[in-house]
């Protein structure tokens, strides 16, 4: 396996291989209103459109750096569950939010699967005045796509390394 590439030119390696996210997937939204009207959001939910057997492939992990001037609400879901669910994590205060132009809220959501291959996506409900609506948060009009990486072999790029090492077994 060649050298990861850097972060900002890691979607399009990742897109080239038809890599899958291994044990979690993190998912990024920033959410900002426009003009003078404040936005509120009522929920955050996930759809399950598909799981199956995870791919015997190897698990590959590059490191990543820091960012954000923003403290995210933070949220988790277990793609396995027989019914996933998006949850508040760290003891945050849950839906709803509400954000204007000058008060944007970043919300990051880690989705994990331990056991199948899950095909899925996000809604978030929102209102503002009299309109309401429900974006939905996908890959590029696709579903996000996250796979168990149990027992399969893992090998790790730690940042400023220069070479894959095998991960410990867990």
């Amino acid at each position: 396996m060649r050298p990861p590439p850097a972060e900002q030119d890691a979607r399009g390696w990742v897109d080239a291989m038809g890599a899958v996210s291994a044990g979690s997937q993190l998912v990024q939204l920033s959410v900002q209103g426009t003009g003078g009207r404040t936005v509120v959001l009522h929920a955050l939910r996930v759809r399950v459109v598909g799981k199956a057997a995870p791919p015997a492939w190897t698990s590959y992990s590059m490191g990543v750096g820091c960012g954000g001037g923003i403290t995210p609400k933070t949220f988790g879901v277990a793609l396995d569950a027989p019914r996933p669910d998006v949850e508040s994590e760290g003891g945050q205060v849950d839906f709803p939010y509400k954000v204007s132009e000058k008060d944007p809220e970043v919300l990051t959501v880690t989705a994990r699967a331990e056991s199948r291959d899950v095909r899925w996506y996000l809604e978030l409900e929102w209102s503002s005045g009299e309109e309401h609506g429900t974006l939905r948060i996908d890959d590029n009009g696709r579903p996000f796509r996250t796979s168990s990486q149990a027992g399969r072999p893992q090998y790790d790029y730690p940042l400023g390394g220069n070479e894959w090492i095998a991960a410990p077994k867990q």
